[in-house]
């Protein structure tokens, strides 16, 4: 149970903290400045930790031999992720609305990536989720 509980409260707690960080941005900073910085940090964690969970079998040259497209395009849509949040913030968005609309956006266009491109089944419950969260979005941005 703990191995199916734990991934989730990881991503929870770094997205709230993902908030708190975009939100933070100092005003007068160009947020693609900072990302160098983060992802520079980013860059130290990860070999970091690659290296510390792979003691022993530990080698970046087999590795990057696996790789595909997808992680040069998922650096672009990381970018793309956090200018897009720090840009919203810096226009106006309170944080305790910008991440639940993205979110309710988001929960409905991946039911439709899971369809399209994944074959996952469309059922009655997924359908009225989407209704649900047009209805909550509305409510959330009601002056």
């Amino acid at each position: 149970m703990v191995a199916y509980i734990w991934p989730i409260a990881l991503v929870v707690f770094a997205n709230v903290m993902y908030q708190i960080c975009a939100k933070s941005m100092p005003v007068d900073i160009n947020p693609l400045a900072a990302l160098t910085v983060t992802y520079m940090v980013a860059f130290l964690s990860s070999g970091v930790l690659y290296f510390a969970l792979n003691r022993g079998s530990a080698n970046l040259i087999v590795e990057y031999s696996k790789l595909n497209w997808v992680p040069f395009v998922f650096g672009f849509v990381l970018v793309a992720l956090e200018v897009g949040f720090i840009y919203a913030y810096k226009a106006g968005w309170q944080v305790n609305t910008a991440a639940i609309v993205q979110s309710a956006f988001l929960a409905v266009a991946l039911i439709f990536v899971g369809l399209l491109l994944y074959h996952e089944p469309m059922t009655w419950n997924k359908l009225a989720g989407v209704g649900i969260c047009i209805v909550g979005l509305v409510f959330i941005n009601l002056k």
